[in-house]
């Protein structure tokens, strides 16, 4: 294995600049992730989602970006796993953006809400019968005995619900995260990076400011 102290890229590919930001953070992402679908990232609309639970432990996992809506940014989970519970404790939240292909990476804090639940059924339906079976057969972040309970819970719900509309579960639905921060990353040479960041407190506008890499 090479040493892991070893590894390094030296980032080259673009640089960042307060004038090519402009004023206004949402717009500016919304530009970046065009840019991303372009060069064909993978898997662009991941994000690491950070919580904290009510023991003070943060969690980090991979969620999925399903909307830019009123200037918030939309994910879709079980209510009652891990996150949900976090986020029922303490609303604020992480989320970053990393798109390696582009050497650029998007950190945002802020605060996570429910979203309204006909958005939440709306696009529940959206999704592939599997996933929605999915929702329902799998009790997220509880502690089960192997796989195959989940399999044959699966399999029992594919039946009971074939040729049928399948509900989404009470426990089911939407989120949205307010930002009060975003940080725009570009990588650049001898790890002299370039960032970006806009800030807002009660005053709906954003504040800008470079940080030091």
């Amino acid at each position: 294995m090479k040493e892991i102290a070893d590894i390094r890229n030296e980032y080259q590919l673009a640089a960042l600049d307060e004038m090519t930001v402009g004023d206004d953070p949402i717009a500016f992402f919304t530009q970046w992730f065009i840019e991303a679908q372009k060069a064909e990232v993978d898997e662009v609309n991941a994000m690491a989602l950070a919580t904290c639970s009510a023991e003070n432990i943060p969690h980090t996992r991979i969620v999925l970006l399903k909307g830019l809506e009123e200037d918030e940014f939309v994910f879709y989970t079980n209510y009652n796993s891990s996150k949900g519970k976090d986020i029922e404790y303490n609303p604020n939240v992480s989320l970053l953006f990393f798109w390696k292909e582009l050497e650029r990476q998007v950190r945002i804090q802020g605060i996570a809400k429910k979203i309204r639940p006909e958005i939440s059924e709306a696009y529940f339906h959206s999704r592939p019968p599997g996933s929605q079976i999915g929702a329902w057969a799998s009790e997220q972040s509880t502690i089960i005995p192997d796989r195959t309970v989940l399999d044959d819970k699966y399999a029992e719900l594919e039946q009971e619900y074939m040729g049928k509309r399948i509900p989404k579960p009470e426990h089911w639905g939407g989120y949205a995260v307010k930002p009060v921060s975003i940080e725009f990353w570009q990588g650049r040479a001898s790890r002299l990076h370039d960032r970006i960041l806009f800030t807002r407190g009660n005053n709906p506008s954003w504040q800008k400011a470079r940080l030091a890499p």
